[in-house]
């Protein structure tokens, strides 16, 4: 899938900056970090319902 992206100028300045600090595409670094986002939407709703399941574990078995 290809995405096209509308930047502004800074935006696109701190990506090249940063893509050049780590010796890395610009295409490569966008990929990772939208790579990291997906990752950390996962871990983040895992955590929520881990902490929603604990906190009414009682209240779920009553009603079980």
């Amino acid at each position: 899938m290809t995405l096209h992206l509308e930047l502004d100028e800074q935006q696109v300045q701190r990506l090249q900056d940063t893509a050049r600090r780590l010796n890395v595409s610009v295409n490569d670094l966008a990929k990772a970090a939208i790579n990291d986002l997906l990752a950390r939407s996962d871990d983040d709703f895992d955590r929520a319902a881990a902490r929603v399941l604990s906190k009414n574990a009682e209240l779920y078995r009553r009603l079980a």
